[in-house]
């Protein structure tokens, strides 16, 4: 086995092991596009060799995605399969795993009419309400990881040759997910330790409010009675402790819905399903976005704050320091589940119950009344730069500093 094909191995060990955290007698459900199909092999043997009773990849190719938007009669952009959406709720409900290799082409819809990917993004959104309720209760175990394609190499990695893109691609995603250490288990039990004792910390605080300073970024944010920090992995229905999201390098809460005041600025690209988004601002009152502008793809964020009412709310606050691993690579990787690890973010649209006492047990209608926001999205923007200063006000009101020039305070 050369170098790469040990690497490929360690790091489908790791997605089993600890991502999904596959248990004896569990079915896992793959999604994965064709591009990735040999480490998706690889990934399938592993899960067996973990104890999976069943596993099912269900096949992705981006260029049948497009032929879709360029052919289909209009009445297909308000369709979404109701026999996949009680497919995934079955696999949720008989304690299965999912696994997403998620990895969309920034450039995907470039020429595609707006209007027919938010009809299609808002159908699937509806069709999927319980299952999606599910994922952000943590009713069960569910990881999203990153693979290389070649239109995602191209745009991270423009300056390579054609030939050299892809395998740059792959030691980079080798890199920020610990593969290239000797034990890459150890090396994110010891990563997971590290992000608990942060959100330990700031749970014992007890901030009120968080107040943000930047270019262009001047926002008060208040968080709900009872909200909780996370960070690293969490713990499902049945006990067991996941990872959804390989890399990530995030502590989170819940922002308080109507708390949110102020102007904030994006300082990375946003890959909003193909569609790219950069260059914007928000402007709140009272948790609503009142105004926003941006200098590319205006229309794309016009069509997700039109979703339904929650997407004009935050549900999520993030914070990672700008001195981090994925930051110091110093690239762009036009993919959220990347960039938002390198970046102090924040998401519109719904809140995780579980950030937030007893949040799982509390219907929406209870969410809604205890702080939280419900919606049928949830888009993750990166607002943090080295510029970035944060203040966390204490239950007797004083404030203190959090971050400074993009960083914790020490």
């Amino acid at each position: 086995m050369n170098s790469f094909e040990n690497k490929l191995d360690k790091y489908a060990e790791l997605v089993v092991k600890v991502g999904v955290n596959i248990q004896p007698g569990q079915v896992l459900y793959i999604e994965s596009p064709i591009e990735s199909v040999e480490f998706t092999r690889i990934i399938v043997r592993k899960a067996y060799e973990a104890g999976a009773k069943y596993v099912q990849v269900e096949w992705s190719d981006e260029a049948t995605t497009r032929i879709r938007y360029e052919s289909a009669p209009d009445e297909s952009f308000s369709f979404y399969p109701e026999w996949t959406a009680r497919m995934m709720e079955q696999i949720a409900e008989s304690g299965g795993a999912l696994l997403n290799i998620k990895v969309p082409d920034p450039q995907l819809f470039k020429g595609i009419d707006t209007s027919k990917v938010s009809r299609t993004s808002k159908a699937a959104s509806i069709a999927r309400q319980r299952f999606q309720s599910y994922v952000r209760s943590n009713k069960f175990s569910w990881c999203l990881v990153k693979a290389p394609t070649k239109a995602w190499a191209a745009r991270v990695f423009p300056e390579l040759p054609e030939h050299e893109q892809i395998e740059a691609m792959w030691e980079t995603i080798f890199r920020f997910n610990r593969v290239d250490k000797e034990q890459p288990i150890e090396a994110w039990q010891e990563h997971i330790r590290q992000l608990t004792e942060t959100h330990e910390h700031l749970n014992a605080k007890k901030y009120r409010r968080l107040h943000y300073k930047a270019p262009g970024t001047d926002l008060s944010v208040e968080l709900p009675e009872g909200h909780l920090w996370l960070g690293g992995g969490s713990v499902n229905e049945q006990g067991v402790y996941f990872v959804a999201n390989m890399p990530t390098e995030e502590v989170f809460t819940m922002p308080k819905r109507g708390g949110v005041n102020g102007t904030v600025s994006s300082t990375k690209p946003l890959n909003l399903n193909g569609r790219l988004v950069d260059n914007f601002q928000l402007t709140f009152k009272n948790g609503r976005v009142i105004d926003y502008k941006a200098e590319v793809g205006m229309e794309h964020l016009t069509s997700l704050l039109q979703t339904d009412e929650g997407a004009n709310y935050l549900g999520e606050v993030a914070l990672v320091p700008h001195d981090s691993p994925i930051s110091n690579l110093g690239r762009i990787f036009y993919n959220t589940g990347i960039d938002e690890n390198a970046s102090c973010h924040f998401a519109l649209g719904s809140a995780y119950p579980f950030t937030l006492e007893n949040g799982t047990k509390m219907t929406p209608e209870e969410l809604l009344a205890h702080g939280g926001n419900v919606s049928l999205t949830h888009v993750d923007f990166m607002i943090g730069s080295a510029d970035l200063d944060i203040d966390g006000e204490l239950p007797d009101g004083t404030m203190e500093p959090i971050f400074h020039s993009g960083n914790w305070i020490a």
